[in-house]
């Protein structure tokens, strides 16, 4: 029998365990369905570690209201939001917490019904478009979709998991005929996730069929699932769209795009000169999904389009869009240097979900190699500087380094010269702080190229109560919050140069999983302040 002392000690370790549970901030590890179409309600179940009834953020256009169950949201998307991905964050008195996706789009959604684990019970779906909201529950799970569909068209089937939502799947997808045989399938189309376009050959039932492996592999055998194994499926025989050309206009002259992909009906559109921060997105009600285009302060160039012509070499700084359409090819471009005048090159392919791998070469007006740069890792692209020795026309190359070529071995080539520029950082994206208790949040400033202009620093939109501060000195700048009272909302902090270039820059903050975000979160606690 255990003595009366050492249960009492068990007993008050429980208590303070559980008093350091309860006082932690709310933690959403995934929700379900994670998205919604927009202009609906959706009632999403959240998993994680929080007590209920929680309050939850969410970026402008949705709202978020808590169930009577634990877990339980409805996500209202209003009908005018742009589709793609907005943000959920769990708060409480103690504290903000995790960042998780929620993606809107333009289709009708359904959930996904078991039991749909062979062809033989596949869930009927109706077309020509749709949105599965699934999950792989446990091991072994595969999940069957049956969708009907006519000769000469062209079924996508495109998941979302492991890409936008981090769920630890590696999935696979297959089109089947209605007996069961596969037709065609995809394992990693963009990261891990898979996408099959599938030309139809006779009218008639078709299955679309998911499962999957561990995203890290284990040594299991055999397919894997879990609760946080969620995915979104969009199956179609409609409009879907794989990218636009070119991938960048100007933004002086944005002129027209062209939509690639599949069953499109309306092809051209007209980029309008609105800026979304450097981007605009494509979206249309004749089109599942959305792309976006680069818009830039130069001039731009498309060696895609049919019958292109240019006059070179090209002037710095200007945007290429380019192609390597087969094996071993290159692509090449002139353009004039001038003596000690840096420049920046830039390829971009894997971040824009294109399969090249970039390989960039300098060469001068004989054809020798002045520079050279390649990925790391093959899934980054590249950054190249270089200064030109003499005032001429030198050469810029772009190849695969695995001398791979197609229709979608797509790049975007910048030129650009380095200008001075500055960018703020900050150590967490969540605060608390206590009334009467200033907490002092470092912001660290990142001057490139040059950059000498003082900087002005300032929180916006912290919440009513909370005041800030700005405390400078040779080391750096400090944002100090004070509160008056209890209170919780998100916030930005906003550097402004004060030179003639009067340039603004938002702090971000890196997230674990998802890159970085610049939606700070403070809550005024009853408490000590902590980070």
């Amino acid at each position: 029998m255990m003595p009366a002392m050492t249960r009492l000690s068990c007993l008050l370790l429980t208590l303070t365990v559980c008093s350091m549970a309860d006082a932690a901030p709310p933690n959403i590890t995934h929700l379900f369905p994670a998205g919604g179409q927009r202009g609906t309600k959706v009632s999403v179940v959240a998993a994680g570690t929080f007590a209920w009834p929680v309050q939850v953020w969410a970026s402008k256009g949705l709202t978020v209201t808590p169930g009577k169950q634990k877990g339980e949201l409805t996500v209202a998307i209003a009908a005018d939001v742009a589709p793609g991905v907005y943000w959920l964050r769990a708060h409480d008195k103690e504290g903000g917490g995790n960042l998780r996706p929620f993606l809107v789009g333009t289709l009708p959604e359904v959930a996904e019904k078991e039991p749909n684990d062979d062809p033989a019970n596949a869930q009927p779906l109706k077309g020509p478009g749709v949105v599965v909201n699934g999950r792989l529950q446990k091991s072994g799970d595969v999940d069957c979709f049956m969708i009907e569909a006519k000769k000469g068209q062209t079924l996508v089937a495109s998941l979302e998991a492991n890409h936008t939502l981090k769920s630890p799947m590696d999935a696979i997808l297959q089109v089947l005929s209605a007996t069961g045989g596969v037709l065609d399938q995809n394992h990693d189309f963009r990261g891990l996730d898979p996408q099959v376009t599938f030309t139809v050959p006779k009218d008639g039932t078709y299955i679309v069929r998911v499962f999957a492996f561990p995203e890290q592999p284990d040594g299991t055998i055999g397919f894997a699932g879990g609760d946080n194994y969620v995915y979104r499926l969009t199956i179609t025989t409609g409009g879907f769209a794989d990218h636009a050309l070119p991938l960048a206009v100007s933004r002086a002259k944005p002129g027209k795009m062209r939509l690639v992909g599949w069953n499109l009906p309306d092809r051209d559109q007209t980029v309008p000169k609105s800026d979304d921060q450097g981007h605009w997105t494509v979206s249309s009600p004749q089109v599942a999904n959305t792309v976006r285009v680069r818009l830039e302060p130069h001039a731009t160039h498309d060696d895609t389009a049919l019958g292109a012509k240019f006059t070179e070499p090209f002037v710095t700084p200007f945007t290429l869009t380019g192609r390597l359409a087969s094996r071993e090819g290159k692509a090449g471009y002139r353009f004039a240097g001038k003596k000690g005048r840096p420049l920046t090159f830039q390829v971009e392919a894997q971040t824009l979900g294109f399969p090249l791998v970039p390989v960039l070469r300098i060469l001068d007006a004989t054809g020798k190699q002045l520079a050279r740069a390649e990925p790391a890792t093959p899934d980054r692209d590249l950054e190249l500087s270089f200064t030109p020795p003499a005032d001429g026309t030198y050469r810029v190359e772009v190849r695969d380094q695995y001398d791979e070529g197609s229709a979608r071995h797509l790049f975007r080539l910048r030129a650009v010269h380095p200008e001075p520029d500055f960018a703020l950082t900050v150590a967490a994206d969540r605060f608390t702080v206590a009334p009467g208790k200033p907490l002092d949040i470092p912001v660290t400033v990142v001057r490139r190229n040059g950059f000498k202009d003082e900087i002005e620093v300032f929180a916006e939109g912290l919440p009513v109560g909370v005041k800030a501060t700005v405390i400078g000195d040779a080391k750096g700048i400090t944002l100090r919050l004070r509160a008056e009272m209890q209170t919780a909302g998100s916030f930005r902090i906003v550097g402004k140069a004060k030179g003639p270039a009067k340039l603004q820059r938002i702090a971000t903050a890196s997230l674990k999983e998802f890159g970085e975000t610049a939606d700070l979160w403070v809550t005024v606690i009853a408490g000590g302040a902590k980070k």
